[in-house]
């Protein structure tokens, strides 16, 4: 889960996390748009805006997920393997919800519970999707179960990923086309060791889809037709994007379907990928490429295309490892609405990226999290958490407008 370079034993105080919208209409054309608030705002310039955070809650053990449910309670994956409940008027629950820990197989900094997401009819059936590595040899592995009662889990999809601990994946999510989408890294150490990105007959290194409503044969899910894969030779159908190296990381923005994905670099380019439901299919480059310069030229194909980041920064500054987050589409700063959210695990620099209407995108550092934020989740309203690892904490995120320093401005990709 978690990061995802070789460092020395003593340097593995914290999670590192290898992994970590819609196009802005204006005013005039937006009543009531979800992309711009109410017809009379108008989405502050990057540079005008700032994050706070407030600590809500303490006591969480490793906490490396986190999802809203339509009650208003946030759910919290800790690493060992137990979901923890939050609300804001009472608090974090004493007890687990749900407790899944003698599946799990914790073993590396890097394994361990990794995603929770709530079925788009959870009022009524209380189901849970959740995503860890499993006993006994660390299985990616996908799951449903109902909140509550561990003893009913269903293994959906397994990948075997046995050989090292780390590159993961792990995030799961819902799309606005009903599908399950799940991320799964290239499988661990360095430089693609199985050369798993460009390699389409294997799930490690890629974002699937399925459709968890159905069974086909004896799966307990069906492949979409409209999958780019399923109809060539040699290639896994569950596959929506590949190139991927760790995209430990990633959201569905409400308003449009879209994907934002944080993938983990390797030691010099994080990246935010930003991929509309049309694109399936898309090829994100690693590991011929780590964010948009070349990796390893044996890796890329002639006449190969590649989809480009919409943000990328290197490892300066104390930066290591990108956190993907959320578009922010909440109420309490409409300002801010359509603006995605990410951070950095080591440098805690918040980094905000917006599309513009000619298809570049804007983007800004405003501001810092908590230490060590290994997730980024919004609750029923689209108001926006980030967990701190290590320390255990859940704080709450807010947006702030600051006056611009004479001749700031957002940087344009």
């Amino acid at each position: 889960m978690l990061r995802r370079r070789c460092r020395p034993a003593g340097l593995s105080a914290g999670l590192l996390i290898l992994a970590l919208s819609a196009f802005l209409l204006p005013p005039s054309s937006a009543s009531g748009s979800a992309a711009t608030g109410t017809p009379h705002t108008r989405a502050l310039p990057l540079a005008e805006l700032t994050v706070a955070s407030e600590r809500v809650a303490v006591g969480l053990r490793r906490p490396i997920a986190i999802t809203g449910l339509p009650d208003g309670r946030m759910l919290i994956a800790e690493k060992e393997g137990t979901v923890r409940a939050y609300h804001p008027d009472t608090g974090l629950a004493a007890e687990p919800v749900l407790d899944l820990s003698d599946r799990i197989d914790p073993s590396d900094n890097e394994r361990g519970l990794l995603g929770v997401t709530p079925a788009p009819d959870f009022a009524r059936t209380g189901m849970l999707y959740v995503a860890y590595t499993s006993l006994p040899a660390g299985a990616l592995t996908l799951a449903r179960v109902p909140l509550g009662a561990p003893d009913r889990v269903q293994v959906l999809l397994t990948q075997e990923h046995a050989e090292y601990g780390n590159h993961n994946g792990g995030q799961v999510a819902f799309g606005r086309d009903g599908y399950l989408y799940w991320s799964l890294g290239d499988g661990g150490h360095t430089n693609d060791p199985f050369k798993a990105g460009q390699n389409l007959g294997t799930l490690l290194g890629k974002i699937v889809r399925i459709d968890v409503n159905r069974t086909c044969g004896a799966k307990p899910y069906c492949v979409p037709s409209t999958n780019p894969f399923v109809r060539v030779s040699g290639a896994r159908p569950e596959i929506w994007l590949y190139g991927l190296r760790n995209p430990w990381r990633f959201s569905v923005d409400p308003a449009d379907g879209s994907l934002w994905i944080g993938d983990v670099g390797q030691g010099l380019i994080e990246e935010v990928n930003h991929i509309r439901p049309w694109q399936g299919g898309a090829n994100l480059g690693w590991s011929c490429r780590e964010g948009t310069p070349v990796f390893d030229p044996q890796q890329c194909r002639a006449g190969g295309r590649y989809t480009d980041p919409v943000f990328e920064y290197d490892h300066f500054n104390d930066n290591c490892s990108v956190t993907g987050g959320v578009v922010y589409r909440g109420s309490r700063t409409p300002e801010a609405r359509g603006t995605y959210i990410a951070t950095d695990y080591c440098s805690t620099r918040v980094f905000a990226v917006r599309p513009k209407l000619d298809g570049s995108y804007e983007s800004a550092e405003i501001g810092y999290f908590p230490t060590q934020p290994t997730a980024i989740g919004a609750d029923v309203h689209g108001e926006l958490y980030v967990l701190s690892d290590l320390p255990g904490y859940l704080n709450r995120v807010r947006f702030e407008r600051v006056q611009p320093a004479p001749g700031a401005g957002a940087a344009n990709r």
